[in-house]
């Protein structure tokens, strides 16, 4: 079901004109489109401490347009100048997906989505309002006739620059039911294309949506002309069932996200929904245009810009949801795979089956498994992953996820205002742990040692010294990125200085030399971060700076410690969402 209809008719051929003719007329069944808006990198990036940056964002809204996403949400220009770029840059380089700006319903909201949004094929401007009698009456202090009034202007208005206008009743599934009908009745007369009907704070039951969207159906003058849209957030654990329930009576969109992440405890993920609802054809009647392919890629990459890591029981994309272990599971698989499995693995991008690469392979090899991979990098960057690549194969064979780690790496590259030079490190039981460590600085090569807890401590106390850094580390994980001894070890840190939240990773075979550069590329984004702040005339920021003739101690500022076993943790929360936050 990833390839067109008449893709998928020639690439069976080979299996008979009977089985060809079978599947054709299964596609045709399917009668109806659900189209899928991505909001991974805007709800999605509400999760506490999954802040992206810029360029990290554009690389996965180009993967999401691999996965051929219909509506990419980029952001909510209003609330920050990073977002904005992120909105524009998104809108101007990523082809295929319509993409979305979200805006509150007000007039300078609405401004800034099409001045971000300006010059893209396919612009959508998502407008938002509560309907809610708990909302209106006690967040926005406005009665129900004003939010009306409100709405149809605000609506009226985002008309006015795209054609293509959606809008949201925030809060919806505890709305009046009529005066939600009322409201939807009258933002379709003032030009919405799209309604969506969010279950903002996860309150519903499947039956429920499904209530609501077959009455509005009904009730709602000029509905059958427009497209019914649902987003439902997770808080009781039914956002996927409360999803499939609203396209079961007949909505046709759906707001998820990758790996379900989002505000609280997060979204209706997007790859349950669309092998949901792939899988069971027969009972939805409808289908999706994701290229089911790309979901375990696409996921992968989410959890490692983030840092959020799934779950291993995780449906679809978690590590072990193709894994069988009881022995009954294990004899019916060897005999039928259907008898355990509903989906095989290679539908999601699951390989069984691994490419291994060694240190044998040249840089025409390297460059074409990167291009089976689906990786397409310039020169410049195949020269650096080549590099690491060999590094690597001298010490161990390589599989895909250690490829897709390198290439990760450098996708998403942030300007290193600190680049790791060396590093030694000595400990063991009888020994305090001590590190040497130089940094290059702003073209100047700077070492210097300090002792810690254990060996990542002092690496990384070292590190805060030399930077002098008065940053927060909020967490410290670590994950083996292959399997065996000789695996690479990914690092992931999350920072925090002066409301400003980043996610560093770091991969080696060398648990310490990864801890290393995660920590530092994280430091190299939040001096970035707070730079472009400083910029941007904002309550002036203490920017990073690197003193290295300070000498560090125990209790210097700014002591940054890993949250890893046996290590203390610096205490720190991380940066909430803030008054201009966008929440459907």
């Amino acid at each position: 079901m990833q390839e067109s209809r008449g893709q998928a008719c020639d690439s069976v051929m080979s299996h008979g004109m009977e089985a060809c003719a079978l599947l054709c007329e299964e596609e045709r069944a399917v009668t109806r489109h659900i189209k899928i808006f991505d909001t991974t990198l805007r709800d999605g990036e509400q999760s506490p401490g999954a802040s992206m940056n810029v360029e990290e964002k554009v690389l996965v809204a180009k993967q999401l347009a691999h996965l051929n996403v219909d509506i990419i949400e980029a952001g909510f220009a209003f609330s920050s100048p990073g977002d904005f770029d992120a909105v524009q840059r998104i809108g101007r380089e990523v082809e295929g997906p319509a993409v979305c700006g979200l805006a509150r319903a007000r007039s300078e909201d609405i401004d800034a989505a099409w001045k971000a949004l300006k010059g893209a094929p396919k612009p959508r401007i998502h407008v938002f309002l509560s309907t809610s009698d708990i909302h209106l009456k006690r967040q926005f202090r406005m009665t129900r006739a004003q939010a009306l009034k409100r709405v149809v202007e605000m609506v009226t208005h985002a008309r006015g620059y795209v054609e293509d206008v959606e809008f949201s009743p925030m809060d919806a599934t505890r709305s009046d039911v009529d005066y939600l009908c009322e409201v939807v009745e009258a933002v379709l007369d003032a030009g919405a294309g799209t309604v969506n009907i969010p279950d903002t704070v996860g309150y519903a039951a499947p039956q429920e949506m499904a209530t609501i969207i077959r009455t509005l159906q009904e009730r709602v003058r000029g509905c059958d002309r427009a497209v019914l849209s649902v987003h439902c957030h997770n808080d009781l654990g039914l956002a996927v069932a409360n999803s499939m329930a609203a396209i079961r009576a007949g909505a046709g969109q759906v707001e998820c996200t990758v790996n379900g992440i989002g505000e609280r405890a997060g979204n209706a993920a997007l790859e349950e929904i669309v092998m949901g609802l792939r899988t069971r054809r027969d009972f939805y009647d409808a289908d999706t245009r994701i290229r089911a392919e790309e979901i375990a890629r696409t996921s992968r990459l989410v959890s490692k810009i983030t840092g959020m890591i799934v779950q291993p029981n995780k449906a679809i994309v978690g590590a072990n949801a193709f894994a069988h272990t009881s022995g009954i599971h294990q004899d019916g698989l060897l005999k039928d795979k259907s008898t355990y499995e509903i989906l095989q693995p290679d539908a999601v991008g699951v390989t069984q089956s691994r490419f291994v690469m060694g240190k044998l392979s040249g840089r025409h090899a390297f460059r074409d498994e990167l291009a089976r991979l689906g990786y397409v990098l310039t020169e410049e960057e195949v020269g650096v992953a080549f590099e690491r690549f060999k590094q690597l194969a001298d010490q161990k064979e390589l599989f895909e996820e250690d490829l897709e780690a390198i290439v990760s790496e450098i996708a998403a590259k942030v300007p290193e205002r600190y680049s790791l030079k060396d590093m030694s490190t000595q400990s063991g039981m009888h020994h305090v742990p001590t590190a040497t460590v130089a940094l290059e600085i702003d073209g100047r090569v700077v070492q210097e040692s300090g002792t810690g807890d254990g060996p990542v401590d002092a690496v990384y106390r070292t590190i805060a010294g030399i930077t002098q850094t008065k940053s927060t580390l909020l967490s410290y994980r670590v994950q083996a990125i292959t399997g065996g001894t000789d695996a690479q070890g990914g690092v992931s840190v999350r920072l925090e200085q002066e409301g400003e939240t980043v996610v560093g990773n770091g991969s080696s075979t060398d648990i310490i030399v990864a801890s290393a550069r995660a920590y530092l590329n994280a430091l190299n984004k939040l001096a970035l971060q707070l730079e472009r702040r400083a910029g941007s005339g904002s309550s002036a920021p203490s920017v990073i700076s690197a003193s290295p003739s300070v000498p560090w101690s125990p209790g210097a500022p700014g002591a940054c410690i890993p949250a890893d076993a046996g290590i203390q943790h610096t205490p720190g929360s991380a940066r909430g969402a803030g008054g201009a936050c966008g929440s459907v």
